[in-house]
């Protein structure tokens, strides 16, 4: 494998470790779609996730901007699904340091726990493991400045673009893969159904 994998073997090594499954399932929202993406499966093997975190953090380090500052970066996270990332990322760079937001419930905005502070001017680097609304790394964004920070790159493990996705203008933003985001709003205009075929329904 490559020290940055191709499109091809992430695929290959989600595939592998059953982090990427092919079939017709439901989603908690009540979404359909004929494949199912869930990064923590395969970043659970340790191999699997330090060769996603190095590759990872190639394609930031071979941003020059970005490189000359390594030594001062923060890498930044929602919380969960984001840490595994940032933790493997700020090893590979030997960033400075990893902290991350959360929330309350669903509906609550993303907050820093009590005592990550973050500092004005402080360079940072967004990454989690999935974008596909860019919803999550839109409003970490919008936190981290809000803070005086200054948010210099964001990235990703996977990117499954939807119709209506986010983007981050010219923010310098990386992913080791991009994905066909197919799916349907509900079991009437699936396809799968229609074909009746059965599904597997994805717990929360």
């Amino acid at each position: 494998m490559n020290i940055i994998p191709t499109q091809e073997e992430v695929i290959d090594l989600f595939t592998s470790t059953g982090g990427f499954r092919k079939g017709h399932f439901e989603f908690p929202n009540g979404r359909h779609g004929n494949e199912y993406l869930q990064v923590a499966l395969t970043m659970r093997y340790y191999q699997s996730a330090k060769i996603l975190s190095v590759g990872l953090s190639r394609l930031l380090r071979a941003h020059s901007e970005i490189r000359a500052q390594i030594s001062e970066l923060s890498i930044v996270a929602p919380a969960t699904g984001g840490l595994p990332v940032a933790y493997g990322v700020c090893e590979a760079l030997r960033a400075r340091q990893v902290y991350w937001a959360e929330r309350e419930s669903e509906t609550q905005p993303f907050r820093f726990r009590q005592f990550l502070d973050v500092k004005p001017g402080e360079k940072v680097v967004l990454v989690d493991d999935i974008l596909r609304s860019g919803k999550r790394l839109t409003e970490l964004k919008s936190l981290v400045e809000q803070k005086g920070a200054e948010v210099v790159g964001a990235a990703v493990i996977i990117f499954q673009p939807a119709p209506d996705s986010l983007n981050f203008g010219s923010l310098p933003f990386f992913s080791l893969a991009k994905l066909d985001h197919i799916d349907f709003p509900d079991a009437a205009s699936c396809s799968l159904c229609k074909q009746g075929l059965p599904f597997e329904k994805i717990l929360v």
